[in-house]
This record gives structure tokens, sequence and C-alpha cells, in this order.
């Protein structure tokens, strides 16, 4: 009986193994099932990309798949399916950076390699593959050295590896190959058919623009710093007994770690800025839109993340009971973090509709004038009463000092983003008619006086002043508008 029980012990143990099996396997599957989902979610552009991915490839399959396709490309036909794998990127500027690179890159090292063949049979069969290695040698070598240029690196770096590529393969396959011509325009049209598929593609279905994205970026960025300075003057300026700033502070801790990000964006930034210079003109971006102004907008933006991230480690530093020297700074130290952060929205704001900034200098000057008020305070603090609470005053004096290296730093983004508004011709915040009903108020005061019983009619009363200063009352009637 002993021996019954002990083996059903053991086939109980192996079948809750078994059944712990699928479990598991089940819970990986959801894990899995669920992130792609969120990826998706994220951004569904993605979702497209892959598809148009699959698209094009089934596309250049057909190289191989129709008899009349294949008769006349061959077993070349499969450069037109490695060419889609390769340069089909996320972006049009990145699908036409390496689209380009790569067709120059072929015909260009397609041909010297047809010439090198050609130069090569005139030393003999015995010169033949010597001087061919020679010329591999010095080709490769140049090619290689010329990839540590900044600029070739930054936008020819590809083309120059198939460059490389290609001519040693011309050059050596051409000294087996009897019909070198007819092997090199074979791979060469259908590099160039795979490169136009890829090309047509991206851009017509669902296109991703490198610029765009460049754009939102920086917006995005400068949003992500007016939060954090929205949200930190009351979060380390706000007293103990204060509860409401307690409770918001706690419900909005978000716009603590948002900084992070910008810190991070100079690759993304660059990768962007080099893929929208291949791009044609799309939407509100025309040719020679200057990129190059939004790395610059960048960097000061990241400067400016820095100093923020000096200030997240004063945050819980604050005294449960202020002195008097700390409720005096309370306020300046405050109007300086919100001016900042009203700044930063308005440049932020400019850049996402395209327009000149209207509202951002107004509150740099805020800013301004709230740190001479600080300043003003400091010197006419005695120094008996700072020296009482130094352990409670040195933080929030550094605070102070770190805010105004903000509103510097703010101020040069202003004058970056005006830079970039004025080069790329960004259109004015207010239209011909706002401008024109702000003339109107200004000059005098529009109101309706009467409206007949129909509504056909409406008559209105303006009283302003003639530009010889007397005043004067107009009456005009007009047709109603009917909504």
């Amino acid at each position: 009986m002993e021996i019954d029980s002990s083996n059903q012990e053991k086939s109980t143990g192996s079948g809750g193994g078994i059944k712990a099996i699928p479990r598991k396997f089940k819970a990986k599957v959801v894990e899995i099932v669920v992130k792609t989902k969120k990826i998706g979610q994220d951004d569904p552009r993605r979702v497209a990309h892959s598809a148009k991915v699959g698209l094009a490839l089934t596309l250049v399959s057909f190289l191989y798949y129709f008899r009349p396709l294949y008769d006349g490309f061959g077993q070349a036909g499969m450069w037109a399916i490695l060419t889609v794998v390769v340069v089909f990127e996320y972006t049009v500027g990145g699908t036409l950076s390496k689209c380009i690179n790569r067709g120059f890159a072929t015909l260009l090292a397609g041909a010297l390699g047809i010439a090198a063949e050609y130069l090569a049979t005139l030393c003999g069969e015995n010169g033949e593959p010597v001087l061919l290695g020679i010329l591999v040698f010095i080709l490769a070598t140049t090619s290689t050295f010329m990839r540590f240029f900044p600029n070739i690196k930054r936008r020819y770096d590809y083309g120059v590896l198939i460059f490389i590529l290609t001519f040693s393969l011309v050059a050596v396959s051409g000294y087996r190959v009897n019909q070198i011509i007819q092997l090199a325009h074979q791979r060469l049209s259908t590099i160039l058919i795979g490169a136009a598929t890829c090309i047509v593609i991206s851009i017509c279905i669902c296109p991703v623009w490198a610029g765009q994205d460049l754009h939102n970026l920086a917006a995005t960025n400068i949003e992500k710093l007016a939060s954090f300075l929205e949200g930190f003057g009351d979060e380390f300026f706000s007293f103990l007994g204060d509860e409401g700033s307690v409770v918001a502070s706690k419900d909005d801790k978000f716009f603590l770690q948002g900084y992070k990000s910008v810190l991070n964006a100079k690759a993304t930034e660059e990768s962007l800025a080099n893929f929208a210079w291949w791009e044609p003109a799309h939407g509100c971006f025309k040719f020679h839109h200057p990129w190059k102004q939004y790395l610059k907008t960048g960097v000061l933006a990241r400067e400016c993340a820095c100093h923020i991230e000096a200030l997240t480690s004063y945050i819980n530093s604050r005294p449960q009971v202020p002195s008097e020297f700390y409720r005096n700074i309370h306020q300046p130290c405050v109007k300086m973090s919100l001016e900042s952060s009203k700044a930063l929205k308005d440049l932020a704001g400019a850049i996402k509709n395209l327009t000149h900034p209207c509202e951002a200098e107004t509150h740099v000057k805020n800013s301004k004038a709230a740190a001479n008020e600080f300043k003003s305070i400091l010197e006419n603090s005695s120094l008996l009463a700072i020296q009482d609470d130094v352990q409670e005053i040195v933080p929030a004096l550094v605070v102070a000092s770190i805010l105004i290296n903000i509103i510097n730093c703010i101020e040069k983004i202003s004058d970056s983003i005006h830079e970039l508004s004025e080069k790329s011709h960004f259109k004015n915040a207010n239209s011909p008619e706002k401008q024109q009903q702000k003339q109107l108020l200004h000059r005098g005061i529009v109101k309706p006086i009467n409206i007949d019983a129909n509504c056909n009619h409406v008559a209105i009363e303006i009283h302003g002043k003639s530009e010889d200063n007397s005043s004067v009352q107009a009456t005009n009637k007009g047709e109603a508008v009917h909504m």
C-alpha cells in the first residue's frame, strides 16, 4: 500500500508539473501580445511601415516569379530583394538617403570595375590578377579612409561602403566571368528597380517625414522643460501649511521626469536632421529648410535641461518652518519659474503652429524683473538674519541662482527660435483680420444699437476720435448675416 501511495504522489506531482508548463507558456504569450499591442498603439505608423516593407518585397519578388522577367534578369533579380531589405527605412529621408547612395555608388563602382577589368586584360594573363589586386587595394584603402571625414560619415557613409563592395565584386568576379558587362548591367538594373520601388512606396503610402518628426520633437522637448518649471516654483517654495500646494505636487509628480528625455535627444535629433536634408519639399517645409537651426535649438534645450537637473536635487530641501527671509524671496523665485515656463510654452507653441513667437520676450523680461527683485531683496537683507538661518537659506540661494541661469538660457533659446522663424518664413501670430479688429478697438468702440424686427438690417454705432482728436460718431446700416 505504501508503494502504491508513493507512486500515486509521483504521478500527481509529475502531472502538476506538466500542467504548469502550459500556464507559463500562456502567460508568456499574453505578455508578448500586450507588448506588441502597446508598441503599435504608441505609434501606429510602425504598423504601416511594416506593411509597406512587405508590399515592396512582394512586388520585387515578381522578378523571380514571372518567367519573362526572370529570363531578362536571371539570378540578378535577387539583388532587387536584397536592396529592399537593406534600404527601406522608417522615414522617407532615411529611405531616400540609402537609395540614392546605393544607386550612385553601384553605378560608379560598376563603371570603375569594368574599366579596371579592361585595363587588367592589357597586362596579359599573368599580370591581370596582380593589377586587379593592386587596384582593389588602392580603392578600398582610399574609400575606407574617406569614411572618417565628418561630412562623408554623416551623409555618404553607406554609399562609400556600397562602392567598396560593388567594385570588389565586379573586379574579382570579372576575372572568372566572360560577360562582365551583362552581369554589371543586370545587377545595376535590379538594384535600381528595388530602390525605385522603395522610394515610391515610402512617399506615396503613409509617408513618415523625418523633417516633421524633428519639428515636433523640438516643440515637445521645450514643452517638457516648461512643464517642469511650471510646477517647480510651487513644489520647492510651498510651505508646510499650504495643503493645496502639497496635494497638487503629489498629483503632478510626472513633470519632474519629463526633462530627462531632453538630455538624451541629441542622437535622435542629429539622425532626423540628416534624413530631413534628403527629403523633398513636403507640407509646410520647403526646399532648403534650415534643419541645422533645430540642432542649435536642441543644444540650448539640453543646456537648459542640465540646469533643471541640478534643480531636482533641491526639491526636498525646503524648510518645515520657513524664516522671514525665505518668505521674502518666495514671490520673486516663484515668478521667475512661472514666467520662464510661460516663455518656453510660447516658444513651443510658435514652433508647433509655425508662427513667430510674440509673447516670449515679454515673459523673459518679466522673469528678469523678478530676478532683479530677488537681487534687491538679497542686497537689502541684513547679514545677521542670513547668518542665523544659513542652513535654510543656502539651498534657496542656490535654487535662485540656477533659475537665473535658466532665464539666460531661455533667452538664447528665444533668439534661436526667432532666427528659425525668420529663416523658415513663419507666419505672424496675428492674422490681418485680428490686426484690423485690434485697430478698430483701439480707435473706438463698435457696438450694435438697433436690429429691425425681421433681422434684415443691423445698425452699428462707432465712437472714436478723428485724426484731429475731435470726437466723432457714425452710424452705419448693413444687411444681417444669416448663419
